[in-house]
């Protein structure tokens, strides 16, 4: 039996996906581990003298919409009265105990496959100004209400060494946790690497959430940037995300099938993006 919790702040407007982002959210660190989420509890923070109950009756609405479709129960809950809305899950799941996967299992010469595209946190800080206007949210909202479930059951039929789901400490922080916890190395190919159009140029216009410029702070030590790798893409690479993909090492003999099967189910965003090496340490970053 595994076991997490995941809560969080909306990022979007829309209550009903808000609910639906933050239950993939929350199912995600069972499918990181290979495992399969079963019951589910609702975590709530609402303030109910500011909102009505309508919104969250929709912010349920759509948590619920979200664990229909990945066959989870949720067997209850529990919902305080606070100054500020928060919603997520405690989940449970099952894993037989020799096929869990963790961020220490990376060998040198796999591949690293990445499974949804970046930008996410840079894209709904541009959202909250008016010079987003014109800022098409609609792929941003799919990327992340999307379950990384069939993405984890493809790497588990396939088999790969490690993986991690790509949150809050941003695309590099967790591959640093996994090359630290799997004592490797690793070079990222930028030009390989999928980023949500206009991400970089947000970035560039200085729309950083807190989170990002704590994830560079923290990081950057351990990564080597190429000297043709702009500030703005650097941030795209540290950014906070909310409900990314998956961060899968895999042995190079199989990054293929994997990447072909990927596709076949619909995980159309998914591409080899890096090399894990036996520099230990370090992310080269090209």
């Amino acid at each position: 039996m595994v076991q997490t919790i995941d809560y969080f702040t909306p990022i979007v407007d829309d209550p009903f996906a808000f609910g639906q982002i933050a239950v993939a959210n929350a199912l995600s660190d069972v499918y990181a581990m290979g495992g399969s989420p079963i019951t589910a509890m609702n975590i709530v923070c609402f303030p109910i003298k500011k909102l009505e109950k309508s919104i969250l009756k929709e912010i349920l609405k759509g948590g619920i919409s979200k664990l229909d479709e990945a066959d989870v129960t949720l067997v209850g809950g529990h919902t305080v009265d606070d100054l500020e809305l928060k919603y997520g899950l405690s989940v449970t799941g099952i894993i037989h105990p020799d096929k869990i996967l963790t961020k220490g299992g990376a060998k040198p010469g796999d591949s690293l496959i990445l499974t949804k595209p970046l930008g996410t946190g840079i894209l709904t800080t541009a959202l909250k100004s008016d010079l987003a206007a014109v800022l098409d949210i609609q792929p941003i909202i799919k990327s992340m209400i999307t379950l990384n479930r069939t993405a984890s059951e493809v790497m588990q039929k396939i088999g790969v060494n490690a993986c991690t789901d790509i949150t809050g400490f941003g695309f590099l922080g967790h591959a640093i946790e996994m090359m630290k916890f799997s004592n490797v190395g690793m070079t990222i190919y930028t030009d390989k690497i999928p980023i949500f159009t206009d991400a970089v140029h947000y970035a560039e216009m200085g729309f950083i959430p807190g989170g990002t410029h704590a994830n560079k702070k923290y990081f950057e030590k351990y990564v080597d940037f190429n000297s043709n790798i702009k500030i703005p893409l650097q941030d795209v690479l540290f950014d906070a995300q909310t409900s990314g993909g998956l961060l899968i090492s895999v042995s190079c003999e199989r990054a293929e099938d994997l990447i072909k099967s990927l596709y076949e189910k619909g995980v159309a965003d998914s591409s080899i993006i890096g090399s894990v090496s036996d520099e230990k340490g370090k992310i080269k970053v090209i």
